[in-house]
C-alpha cells in the first residue's frame, strides 16, 4: 500500500507545511498539559479505532506501550465499557472522546451528561486539552485516511 500524498515532503508546501506544522505545535501544547499522558494516548487510540485510522492506532498503541501502558488495557480500550482496567477518570474521558468522535451519529452531539462526567474527573484546564485532543486526533485521523498513509512501520518516537 502506497500513501496518496507523501506527508513528509507535504512539510515542504507552502501551505500543507503551514498546517502539518501547526498541528504538530498543537499536539506539543497538549503534551505540556496537565492531562495525564496515558488518558492522552488513550484518547488518540480509541478515536483512531473508531475512524479506522490504521496508521495512528499504530502509532498511539506503539507509543502507550513505550511508556509503560500495559498490553492487556490497550487490548481492552476497544471494549472499554466492559472492562474493569480503567479509572472512572478515564472512563469518562472516553465515553467523552466517542461522542466528540462520533458526533455526526447522534443529532446532540456530545451529551450533558457525558460532559458532567468527565467535569467530575477533570479541572477546567483538563478539559481544554481534552476537548483539544479529541479534536486534534481527528484531524489527523482524517488527514491519514485520506492519503491512505500506510500503518505498521511506525517506531515510537519517530517525530521527535
Amino acid at each position: 500500500m502506497e500513501a496518496r500524498l507523501n506527508l513528509q515532503s507535504m512539510f515542504s508546501d507552502p501551505v500543507a507545511g503551514k498546517v502539518l506544522r501547526s498541528l504538530n505545535a498543537a499536539g506539543k501544547a497538549l503534551s505540556e498539559s496537565t492531562l495525564p499522558a496515558a488518558t492522552q494516548e488513550l484518547i488518540k487510540l480509541r478515536a483512531s479505532q473508531i475512524n479506522g485510522c490504521a496508521f495512528c492506532t499504530d502509532m498511539h498503541s506503539k507509543d502507550a506501550a513505550a511508556a509503560g501502558e500495559t498490553a492487556q488495557r490497550l487490548h481492552l480500550v476497544a471494549a472499554w465499557r466492559e472492562a474493569k482496567v480503567f479509572t472512572e477518570a478515564e472512563r469518562a474521558a472516553l465515553e467523552l472522546v466517542e461522542q466528540g468522535t462520533r458526533i455526526a451519529d447522534a443529532a446532540g452531539g456530545v451529551t450533558d451528561e457525558a460532559w458532567a462526567n468527565a467535569a467530575k474527573h477533570y479541572d477546567e484546564d483538563q478539559l481544554a486539552a481534552l476537548v483539544s485532543v479529541i479534536a486534534l486526533i481527528n484531524a489527523y485521523n482524517r488527514l491519514n485516511v485520506i492519503v491512505q498513509q500506510p500503518a505498521g512501520d511506525y517506531e515510537p518516537g519517530m517525530f521527535g
